[in-house]
């Protein structure tokens, strides 16, 4: 009933504000009728649609189609270093003072709320990689909606590949699961990954449903197709390859979803008892700190470095030893998020991906160094590469084939009309 009242609440202030009519009281009228409607079997398809319409309407809130209205002013920040961060969290929780310790870049801080007002970046120099840290204004309830420039904060936040959850230990649990329900109306999935989940549009055929396992959690065929109504897609083939929910049917939908790793950092824990701060580090994705008194801030750095996942790869010339000062620092979170000598070669330059022959290898990703190597070999942390280019003659070659008389002058397309001279007998 504690879900019933709160929507209520919203609702009636919604209709006192004159926003009767809009999106927000549109809103507060859907999540008042799926906390009124029980859980059921028979429910299930009404709560899909209901879910369906919900993430339409906050889609628009966030995205509003109004041409007239200008952009709102964002913060303005330049993507620099091999990674990013983001620091987030209620205000007066110790993220300006936890960026002046982990970076040096004095950020104002007070004992009044809302000292932070933009975004201030830092840069981490660990383990020869550059990884930017964003010390992002606290965000209050209903910040999804746009309370207290709680969009411009989200949208810094999905540019983000690691997220850095600031949390007051001295408190109790109820800040963590705001924050982690603002994080999710937007749109924010954090320490999950995408569901497994295959959506092909048709032209015809209506819907095909395929449910590989045994789904347990009430997303079935009838699920779907109210789903589907919502969006007006009648014609569809959905294969599911997991035990999931109408939410993460939904994500897969929208298309637009951020699975996002997040560390949740408990501050102030000098203030703790022993007991309390161990049942704290044992939680998981959990790391407490104190930033005044300085400790633990080397196992968060080394926990932020585990979530990264950064690749270091080091470059070799022909008969020269490695370059260990100026590694290639691959980011498995962007691009096509895999590691290997494609990517490597494409952040030296990308005129070398037309001159590529091959890539001799030394590293742990190899059986035996050195090892000849393609575009499509996984890299490990740490390898040496050197990369090998193409003759001018291998390049000709590749680019237009090798000439057996069969082919047109100047291509590679085969002459049906041109036939090979049968060879003649040998000479007895």
């Amino acid at each position: 009933w504690s879900k019933v009242n709160d929507a209520k609440k919203q609702q009636n202030a919604m209709e006192k504000s004159g926003g009767g009519g809009g999106i927000l009281s549109r809103i507060a009228a859907i999540e008042l009728e799926m906390a009124r409607t029980q859980k059921n079997k028979a429910t299930a398809s009404h709560l899909g649609s209901l879910k369906a319409k919900l993430c339409q309407l906050r889609r628009e809130l966030l995205e509003p189609k109004s041409a007239g209205a200008g952009k709102g002013a964002g913060f303005e920040c330049q993507r620099k270093g091999d990674a990013r961060v983001g620091l987030l969290g209620f205000p007066s929780v110790g993220k300006s003072s936890l960026l002046t310790g982990l970076t040096g870049v004095e950020s104002e801080a007070a004992a009044y709320e809302f000292t932070t007002l933009t975004c201030i970046p830092g840069i981490i120099n660990y383990n020869d990689a550059k990884i930017q840290l964003l010390d992002l204004p606290g965000i209050i309830k209903g910040a999804a909606n746009g309370a207290g420039r709680g969009r411009q904060v989200i949208a810094t936040l999905k540019s983000c590949d690691v997220i850095m959850m600031v949390l007051d230990a001295t408190k109790d649990d109820q800040q963590k699961a705001m924050l982690e329900h603002e994080l999710d109306i937007v749109g924010i999935r954090l320490n999950r990954r995408a569901p497994d989940i295959s959506f092909t549009k048709t032209k015809t055929g209506g819907l095909r449903f395929n449910s590989i396992v045994q789904q347990t959690q009430g997303f079935d065929q009838a699920a779907c197709h109210s789903v589907l109504q919502q969006y007006k897609l009648f014609n569809a083939d959905v294969v599911v390859r997991e035990d999931c929910t109408v939410d993460d049917f939904i994500d897969v939908i929208e298309g637009n979803r951020k699975y996002c790793p997040c560390i949740y950092v408990y501050n102030k824990i000098d203030m703790l008892d022993i007991p309390q701060i161990d049942e704290l580090a044992r939680r998981a994705n959990t790391v407490p700190i104190s930033v005044n008194s300085k400790l633990n801030l080397d196992g968060l750095l080394e926990r932020l470095w585990e979530e990264l996942a950064l690749v270091r790869v080091y470059t070799k010339k022909p008969r020269l030893f490695p370059d260990f000062d100026d590694p290639i620092v691959i980011t498995p979170q962007r691009g096509n998020k895999t590691s290997n000598v494609e990517n490597a070669v494409t952040i030296l330059h990308k005129q070398l991906l037309e001159e590529f022959k091959h890539a001799l290898v030394w590293g742990r990703s190899v059986k035996s160094s050195p090892a000849i190597c393609g575009l499509k070999h996984d890299l490990m942390d740490e390898d040496v590469i050197q990369i090998q280019k193409m003759t001018p003659a291998e390049r000709a070659r590749a680019a237009h084939g090798k000439k057996t008389g069969t082919t047109l002058p100047g291509t590679n397309i085969r002459d049906e009309n041109k036939k090979k001279e049968a060879k003649k007998p040998l000479k007895s």
